[in-house]
């Protein structure tokens, strides 16, 4: 199947695009936005792999599925559009990012310049019906960005995953810590980011930790 992502994230899952389950997610995706209102745009759903090629990935950062409120989702877990409101919790993060290294608070919520830099921001689902969350859950998606993490734990050495709440964790079950880097705490919402989250310390950590072996710190 002829899949529109960037070079070497379309060579690495060429095996999954060609899987029975890929093409009946295809075919589901096609329908939702050929009758729904679904997000992110069509051209941005491989928007996290696009900015950051395969070989370029130092941080992953694991959310559930996008936004789905008109003019925020754009294919980066936790990031929206410039001039678009900062959801509760992409506020929070930046509250923990200047309590941990005194990094003003951003103008805009888009964090291109953060996949820029390396930093995988990786919904499970990469969909979403309009003021549906979860609507497109258990389509195939999930295997998909299966197969991606899996791809850089292999693959791939010393990264960085930082892994908020309960999903996110469970996805990453499966990481090899002798490897990489794997933080953990809970989920940057409102309901439970006093609960860890804040103080958690995973911005520094991982600057650390990727300066220690001798790779670039992150411009958060």
């Amino acid at each position: 199947m002829e899949v529109k992502i960037e070079a070497s994230w379309k060579e690495k899952l060429r095996e999954e695009f060609e899987k029975d389950y890929f093409s009946a997610l295809t075919g589901f995706v096609r329908e939702e936005y050929r009758t729904h209102q679904v997000f992110p745009p069509g051209n941005r759903i491989f928007n996290a792999f696009d900015l950051c090629p395969f070989e370029s990935v130092r941080v992953v950062i694991i959310g559930q599925d996008p936004y789905h409120n008109y003019g925020q989702a754009h294919g980066l877990c936790f990031s929206v559009n410039d001039g678009t409101e900062f959801p509760p919790s992409l506020i929070n993060i930046f509250k923990e990012l200047n309590r941990d290294l005194g990094v003003p608070v951003p103008k805009s919520g888009n964090l291109e310049r953060w996949a820029r830099q390396g930093v995988l921001l990786l919904n499970a689902i990469l969909t979403v019906r309009a003021h549906q969350a979860l609507s497109h859950q258990n389509k195939g998606w999930e295997r998909f960005t299966d197969a991606a993490i899996s791809l850089l734990n292999r693959d791939r050495d010393n990264l960085v995953f930082m892994l908020w709440g309960a999903y996110a964790q469970n996805k990453g079950a499966t990481i090899d810590p002798s490897r990489h880097l794997v933080l953990k705490t809970v989920h940057p919402s409102p309901l439970s980011a006093s609960r860890g989250f804040f103080g958690c310390s995973h911005f520094s950590k991982c600057n650390e930790w990727l300066s220690a072996r001798g790779l670039e710190p992150v411009n958060w």
